[in-house]
Order: C-alpha cells, then sequence, then structure tokens
C-alpha cells in the first residue's frame, strides 16, 4: 500500500486566526500546468480570479510562490487564503470557563459555528478565541452545533489534539445537555431512546429509518411548568441531529428547532431572536494527559424557560407546529 506523503508546514501564516487553505495536486492528470488544474478543481472560482491570484502570488508552495506558468507536479502541496463571505456578526460573547496549559473550554453562545464551514468563517468560536486570546495554534476537541448554546471544549497544544479528540471518538466524554420542549402527558421518562439514524449529505434533517440502532439517548424530565418540560438529555452516542431528532420522535420537538418535526423557512441572517432551546449542560471525563477527573459545567440558562409567552410571541409566523 503506497504510503501518503507527510504533510509539510504551512508556508503562509493564519489571517485573522483562519489557516490559508491547502491543496494537494492529485497524483496524475493530463493538467500541463497549476493554473490548468486550479480551474478544473475551482469551478465556483471564476477563471479570470485564477489568473489574477496566480499573478499576484496568491498560491504558494513548498518552494515560494507560484506563478501562472508554474508547472503541474503531481501530488504537490500548494496553499492560498480563501475570499471570505460575507457575515452578520454573532452578537454574544463567548465565555472562557476554564484555560490550562492544555485545554481551553468555553461557553458557546447560541448562532456561533464551532468551526469554519462553509458561510460560516470568520464568525466561529475557534477563529474568535484564536485571535482575541492570541493562541494561533488552538484547536477543537469535538464539534457543538451551530444552533446549540454550552461547554465547548478546545486543545491549545497541537502535539495533545489526538488524545484529546480521540476521547469524543471513543464515547469516553459524559455529556449531559438540557432542553426545554413541550410536556407531554402520557409520556412515561425517563426513558432510553435507540434508533438507527441516518443524515445524508446536502439533506438538512436526519431521518430515522430500519436497523440496528446507531444513536442513542437517555431522557429525563427534570420539571414541569405548565404545557412546558427542563428536560435532561444524556446521549451515549454522537450522531449530527441526534438529540433533536429523538426529542421529536417523542412528540416533545426542542422550542426554537427550525428542522424538526418540520423544516422551516430560514430566518434572516440577522435574526437571533428564537434559538434553539438546547444547551451542552456538562462534560466530564479522565484526562489522557494528566489522569485526573474533569468535570466543566455551563453558566449558561436557557432563555424560555420561564417566560415562555414571550419568547414564542415572534415566532408564530415561522412554526407549523404549537409547543403547548
Amino acid at each position: 500500500m503506497r504510503r501518503k506523503p507527510k504533510v509539510p508546514p504551512a508556508p503562509l501564516p493564519q489571517r485573522d486566526g483562519i489557516d490559508p487553505v491547502r491543496l494537494r495536486l492529485p497524483a496524475e492528470g493530463a493538467w500541463a500546468t497549476v493554473r490548468d488544474h486550479l480551474v478544473d478543481r475551482l469551478p465556483a472560482v471564476d477563471p479570470e480570479r485564477i489568473d489574477a491570484m496566480l499573478r499576484e502570488r496568491a498560491f504558494v508552495g513548498v518552494d515560494g510562490p507560484i506563478g501562472p506558468e508554474a508547472p503541474f507536479v503531481p501530488e504537490a502541496f500548494l496553499w492560498f487564503h480563501r475570499e471570505l463571505p460575507a457575515e452578520v456578526p454573532v452578537p454574544f460573547a463567548v465565555q472562557v470557563l476554564h484555560r490550562d496549559e492544555q485545554l481551553l473550554v468555553v461557553d458557546k453562545p447560541h448562532f456561533l459555528a464551532t468551526t469554519p464551514r462553509g458561510r460560516h468563517v470568520a464568525e466561529t468560536a475557534l477563529v474568535r478565541l484564536r485571535r482575541d486570546l492570541g493562541l494561533p495554534l488552538l484547536s477543537p476537541a469535538h464539534r457543538l452545533d451551530r444552533l446549540t448554546a454550552g461547554v465547548a471544549m478546545f486543545v491549545v497544544r497541537p502535539e495533545l489534539r489526538g488524545a484529546y479528540q480521540a476521547l469524543f471518538r471513543d464515547r469516553l466524554v459524559r455529556k449531559e445537555y438540557e432542553a426545554v420542549a413541550p410536556y407531554r402527558p402520557g409520556l412515561e421518562l425517563p426513558r432510553t431512546v435507540r434508533s438507527r439514524m441516518v443524515k445524508e449529505r446536502g439533506v438538512i434533517a436526519a431521518r430515522e429509518v430500519p436497523g440496528p440502532p446507531n444513536a442513542e439517548s437517555r431522557v429525563e424530565l427534570l420539571e414541569r411548568r405548565g404545557g412546558l418540560g427542563r428536560y435532561r438529555l444524556l446521549p451515549s452516542t454522537g450522531r449530527t441531529h441526534q438529540l433533536r431528532l429523538h426529542m421529536s420522535a417523542l412528540g416533545v420537538p426542542i422550542l426554537g428547532d427550525p428542522v424538526y418535526p418540520v423544516v422551516l423557512p430560514e430566518p434572516a441572517p440577522d435574526d437571533f431572536g428564537q434559538p434553539l432551546q438546547l444547551l451542552a449542560r456538562v462534560l466530564e471525563f479522565t484526562d489522557p494527559v494528566t489522569g485526573e477527573p474533569r468535570r466543566f459545567e455551563s453558566r449558561s440558562a436557557l432563555g424560555a424557560w420561564g417566560s415562555y409567552p414571550d419568547w414564542a410571541a415572534g415566532r408564530a409566523d415561522r412554526t407549523a407546529a404549537p409547543f403547548a
């Protein structure tokens, strides 16, 4: 089996906390120049823009900037800084819960993505923290959904990233979430929900299908207030949208969910008024570096609990199902 070439360090620095994009040229191809390959590889970028970037020496390889006539070299690496999409600033702060030489743990607000992805690049927790705290080598230990608030953990030292990411991969982290959702009389709780989930690329909603379970969540009712309940959610697995789908399947969709039970029209980019009422409350694990027990708990609260009538008033024109 052919070994993959070692990835060299990026010759371009970060820009405002954002890493340069790295491309690796394929092992085979009929392209005479790097420019010819880039036109095929980056169809969303106008060829004239690629030509301009090459003239400006914006593409850089291990030996320096790449010009317009640079020949195609199989398996060569090159880097460049992408043009950032226009983003509406998320008007909520990231609160630091814990910081030491290994870890940075924060309270991530609703609407802020954990890491750059798609149209969310600069307005992400990782980029903000790198920039504001002067931690250019910071990396995520896991990912928290953009619409979910709560405890998110980052690794300070690159050489330790694998050890902490393995905790989440190997399900060695106890996760506890809190949610506000309708109270459903007759729903027997606590209970453990098991199902087989499928999340297709390009489709916003996950779905349950027949087959062996690959997602498991424990659901507990903490307290009831009128037609609402405050729930503790304990996932044993980490499928995308797992808790949201399981709660919806129980007939108690989480307040503010724009996807479950039905996909709602996307709100305006500057609409931050109806956050998903889901909070990552606790992360608990044995530290793989120090061997010590670790527990981090969010200091945030879900806004809908105790103020549901006011909270829901602005949502009536966007929801397809009542919450009480």
